[in-house]
């Protein structure tokens, strides 16, 4: 072969790999499910939230049961707790759950009780914040709760619109935003999600957005709005941070998908369409990653379960195509 031909078939294998790298992209792959009587004995009423604890555990809390279940990292139960009430351990609508960064600890959102309840990983009761404890600051139907990377706690206030910081031992920090649809304003802030840098994510199911805010509250960015195109949101319920590589996702519940996104808000994914088979979603309400970051766990809100998926990866990535370009220079 010529010089010049040798250079041409280069460039034609250069094209024809890296348009096969991106067509082969990694996607979320369906690998199994939990609730809805699978497997026997397995059922929610209506799962809302899910966190992954250190350990892979799987904990979701369930609204209608006023309780939180949890699970091996396959579906397998290993216990639950709680029921209805307003003593201490009790729950009234329980929504948003987090489990602290070494996994010692269990944060439930109690909506209709408006406070934080904090548990040990086996549901002992250790303590609450808000409902009018002293030092706390007053919840009014908090929804979503996260920890940091500090160990610190934000949970979304949701009947005040606003984002609430506490440090790791429950003292007050500080609070942010009001009703509206500006910057750190907020309509319907349903859940947040912290990075590990500590960058704080709000998902504002009123607003059809995310907006982003430093670890003490100073707007950095936003996206989306309404509609159902990529990007772009009907009422998302959850978000979360994924890490390796790091990535954020938000459960889409009135378009029935989980989409994701980089750090800045660039749309990266999507994956569910309406229905009840695998792999499909009715009014998914909550997603978590594990700590490797390649499980995802999707709350399937609609048809009563838990569904995960597994990162595909894509067979050529960009290290194999610069290889492969090397053995003909």
């Amino acid at each position: 072969m010529t010089p010049r031909g040798m250079m041409r078939f280069t460039a034609t294998m250069a094209a024809a790999l890296g348009a096969l790298a991106a067509a082969a992209g990694g996607e979320w792959e369906y690998w199994g499910q939990w609730g809805n009587g699978r497997p026997p004995g397995v059922s929610f009423g209506y799962p809302a939230s899910v966190a992954v604890a250190p350990n892979g555990n799987v904990y979701v809390t369930d609204r209608d049961y006023h309780r939180v279940h949890y699970f091996d990292a396959d579906g397998e139960p290993r216990g639950d707790w709680g029921y209805y009430g307003t003593a201490a351990g009790l729950f009234q609508w329980p929504l948003g759950i987090a489990v602290s960064t070494g996994g010692e600890r269990v944060y439930v959102a109690d909506v209709m009780n408006h406070r934080v309840q904090i548990f040990t990983v086996t549901g002992s009761f250790v303590g609450c914040l808000g409902a009018g404890a002293s030092g706390d600051p007053f919840f009014r139907y908090p929804t979503g709760v996260s920890v940091g990377p500090s160990s610190d706690l934000y949970v979304a206030d949701c009947g005040h619109n606003r984002v609430v910081h506490f440090d790791a031992e429950g003292v007050f920090l500080g609070a942010w935003g009001i009703e509206g649809r500006g910057k750190g304003e907020f309509r319907d802030p349903m859940d947040v999600a912290v990075s590990p840098s500590g960058d704080v994510y709000v998902v504002e199911s009123g607003n059809h957005r995310v907006q982003r805010f430093t670890a003490a509250g100073s707007f950095l960015a936003k996206w989306g709005s309404y509609g159902t195109d990529d990007g772009r949101f009907k009422a998302p319920s959850g978000v979360t941070v994924g890490q390796n590589p790091l990535r954020v996702f938000v459960a889409d519940a009135g378009n029935d998908r989980v989409q994701y996104f980089t750090p800045g808000g660039s749309f990266l994914g999507r994956w569910g369409s309406c229905g009840d088979a695998k792999g499909e979603f009715s009014s998914p309400s909550d997603a978590a990653l594990s700590g490797s970051g390649d499980r995802a766990y999707v709350v399937d809100t609609g048809n009563t379960r838990i569904q995960y998926f597994l990162w595909a990866k894509p067979p050529i990535e960009a290290s194999t195509l610069g290889r492969v370009k090397a053995l003909f220079r």
